[in-house]
């Protein structure tokens, strides 16, 4: 049997195809054990993607262990998903004393009738004491590719980034689409909704449709950082790439009783577009 979504973490591990391959990326050097985050499949970002404060780099939310959610929130989809599993992350007194919030933060992994991928996050601010809280989020897919050299990024040309390895300087895209030669960490911003990644050596396309997260991420370490990553190969970053669907630029603002929801849908497709679709039946959820 295979298992894809982790408690630890609320985290989607592997997504496969009618033929079996792996689309997602998970390091051969991965722990799945606290306190390190799992490196690879979709981390869940919340409630920072920045170390700040007491809060750690990307938050606490991959790090956690998540809970079957047992009264999730009806969803008019529910006809059009194959499988799904609900979860859900409540704040703890060893949370509060590091981000002083009561929230709720539910997930729902689900497979369409095609195969495709749905990760639907609700956020409430259940605070007792008046007060708003802010966040930010990310859903941190690691997409399994061939040759990092040999992917192109359309969708995101034309637009606005901040250069993470430039300290955060804005630029606006001049290529036609995003190739890779080096390391890679940007943040482009104000996106549209739908993404595509060109794995042109596996003639296979991504497609990462979303809402609720205006920017996206992009981002390999490439080989001298790669040597750097105790949790990550010295050769893994030729076969993966993250793109993320994010929410970065401008922070979420919940008053308490407020809700906020985001949306990730991906498919992956030959890049001809007129071969088999993929099989939902090969790929098994696990809470």
């Amino acid at each position: 049997m295979l298992h894809n979504v982790y408690l630890y973490g609320g985290q989607v591990t592997s997504w496969k195809n009618a033929h079996g391959e792996e689309l997602l990326f998970v390091s051969s050097k991965a722990s799945f054990r606290p306190p390190r985050a799992i490196r690879g499949g979709i981390p869940i970002c919340f409630p920072q993607l920045k170390s700040t404060g007491s809060l750690e780099q990307y938050g606490f939310a991959r790090n956690r262990i998540w809970s079957i959610d047992l009264d999730p929130p009806p969803s008019p989809s529910d006809i059009s998903h194959k499988a799904f599993v609900d979860l859900i992350l409540t704040h703890s007194e060893e949370d509060m004393k590091i981000w002083p919030h009561r929230y709720d933060c539910r997930l729902r992994v689900a497979l369409g009738p095609t195969g495709d991928l749905m990760l639907t996050s609700r956020i409430r601010n259940t605070n007792t004491d008046g007060k708003s809280f802010t966040f930010r989020f990310a859903y941190q897919t690691y997409f399994f590719v061939t040759d990092i050299s040999e992917v192109r990024v359309e969708g995101l040309e034309t637009l606005d980034y901040l250069d993470n390895l430039k300290n955060g300087e804005r630029f606006t895209e001049q290529e036609d689409a995003i190739t890779f030669e080096s390391e890679v960490d940007k943040v482009y911003l104000s996106t549209p909704t739908k993404i595509a990644i060109l794995d042109h050596e596996r003639k296979r396309t991504f497609e990462l449709r979303k809402d609720g997260l205006p920017d996206a991420v992009v981002w390999n370490p490439w080989d001298k950082k790669a040597k750097s990553m105790a949790d990550f190969g010295d050769n893994e970053y030729m076969h993966m790439l993250c793109v993320e669907a994010a929410c970065v630029e401008e922070p979420i603002t919940l008053k308490p009783g407020e809700e906020w929801k985001g949306r990730q849908e991906i498919s992956a497709v030959p890049s001809s577009y007129c071969s088999e679709q993929l099989d939902p039946l090969r790929l098994l959820l696990r809470g």
